[in-house]
């Protein structure tokens, strides 16, 4: 009777460690996602890390009401960091509409303005819901559980003009996997980051400005290093992505993706493996 009752206590620790190793490891194993919504010419964001918080980074054009139902769709209640890379429409336009739909706790921005009707409306908005604009530039730490997300430019004050430039550039570690995020960052602000000795090394760039030649300059790419690149672009007049830039990914053997053909593209990482997928 007694070798009994220590067989079944000992099953019992057996079964119980199994378990306890079992959520330890689900645990460990949690999902981030990082999608780039196709929102056409202009950038739109989200981020939902393993903790459960909710990143938007830009909110496409004019309307955002694609990005507001794109949210809604995967199941988002409030936002806890909502970044604007930088005052251009194309960036900006709909974070209002985001801002009234969703309860927002703190917004980022670079501290430069533009006199447009996007930025004032979104300045508007970020007022209405009782918020201040908090300033992102190189070394401000985002305070989320589970990833370190620091920004790592602006590094300097840009001339007014160069708005691009004051792009607001993220990058995101989770685990052994990495994002960088870049805005419209152009060459100017690309050579800084350099200077400035921060670690750039990242599996996922964002490629700057849509993949316009101002941007992603060779030295950039090999500072970063990326296994995949992703250019939110959509029709435009501009010759957006440039063959140059398309060339410079191709010579670094980037897997490229471009929200114009493929439609969302998401990334989800465990912090150790990373899969892409996209959806029209």
């Amino acid at each position: 009777m007694i070798f009994k009752l220590i067989k079944i206590a000992s099953a019992l620790t057996l079964s119980a460690g199994l378990l306890l190793s079992a959520s330890s490891t689900n645990a460990a194993t949690k999902d981030m996602q990082v999608h780039f919504i196709n929102v056409g010419q202009g950038d739109s964001i989200y981020i939902k890390t393993a903790a459960g918080d909710d990143i938007i980074i830009d909110g496409g054009n004019k309307d955002g009401s694609d990005v507001v139902a794109y949210l809604k769709k995967q199941k988002v209640k409030d936002i806890e960091v909502m970044i604007s890379t930088h005052p251009d429409a194309d960036h900006i336009g709909g974070l209002d509409e985001v801002l009234k739909a969703f309860k927002v706790k703190s917004v980022y921005a670079p501290k430069v303005s533009n006199n447009t009707l996007a930025f004032k409306d979104f300045l508007t908005a970020v007022k209405r819901e009782g918020l201040k604009v908090k300033t992102a530039q190189k070394g401000v730490k985002l305070p989320l559980k589970g990833v370190n997300a620091t920004f790592v430019a602006p590094v300097k004050t840009y001339a007014k003009s160069d708005l691009n430039d004051w792009s607001a550039v993220l990058r995101l570690v989770y685990g052994k996997k990495s994002f960088l995020f870049t805005g419209d960052a152009e060459i100017k602000s690309e050579m800084d980051m350099i200077q400035s000795k921060q670690t750039l090394k990242s599996d996922v760039l964002k490629v700057g400005h849509h993949g316009a030649k101002t941007s992603t300059s060779s030295a950039f790419l090999k500072a970063v290093k990326p296994t995949y690149a992703v250019v939110s672009v959509g029709k435009n007049s501009y010759g957006h992505p440039t063959s140059t830039v398309i060339n410079r990914l191709k010579a670094q053997k980037v897997k490229t993706y471009r929200t114009d053909k493929s439609g969302h593209i998401i990334f989800t990482t465990n912090g150790t493996n990373l899969s892409v997928k996209t959806v029209r």
